[in-house]
């Protein structure tokens, strides 16, 4: 049997409005004029999946659904296109979580990097099932980016669970 790596550190809990601040702050980031430029990473996805990795039973379809429904408003795109790629993104990351712990954050990436290119593979394919036009194959960058963040997403949503529960002058943290 597998035991846990001696270097891991004890995580405090996660405070629901710290996940929901994430959330809508990675919405607002994707709502930005750059956001649409072919090869940006989509940083609502990417903040998706780690909650949908890191707590799926806080953030799961039913949350990826909404955001997915809000961008679809938002973009003007074919309604449910989005909802469903980030549907199938957190259901692919809640069935690989477990697994994907037991890794660091480079090869969380190497093993996420499928899901996000899936997503973006519906995505596109949804867009052309009703005549939607072919966004180019630059859309297509999009998901290595996203797996090229991974591991800062990781750094910095993770720091406030990181710290200790109680300040004490001989601790370090």
């Amino acid at each position: 049997m597998l035991l846990p790596r001696a270097t891991d550190q004890l995580l405090l809990p996660v405070n629901p409005f710290f996940v929901a601040f994430t959330l809508a702050l990675a919405f607002v980031a994707n709502m930005l004029p750059s956001a649409s430029v072919a090869g940006m990473p989509d940083w609502l996805a990417i903040v998706l999946v780690f909650w949908s990795v890191h707590q799926p039973r806080k953030v799961g379809l039913g949350v990826a659904f909404l955001f997915g429904l809000l961008t679809d408003v938002h973009e003007g795109a074919r309604m449910g296109q989005h909802a469903l790629a980030y549907t199938l993104l957190s259901f692919g990351a809640i069935a690989v979580h477990r697994r994907l712990l037991w890794f660091g954050p480079l090869a969380q990436a190497v093993q996420i990097l499928p899901l996000f290119v899936v997503a973006k593979l519906v995505s596109v394919l949804a867009r052309l099932s009703v005549g939607g036009m072919f966004p180019g194959w630059g859309v297509m960058l999009s998901p290595f980016f996203e797996a090229m963040m991974w591991p800062l997403a990781s750094l910095l949503l993770l720091a406030p669970q990181r710290r200790a529960p109680d300040r004490d002058a001989n601790r370090p943290l």
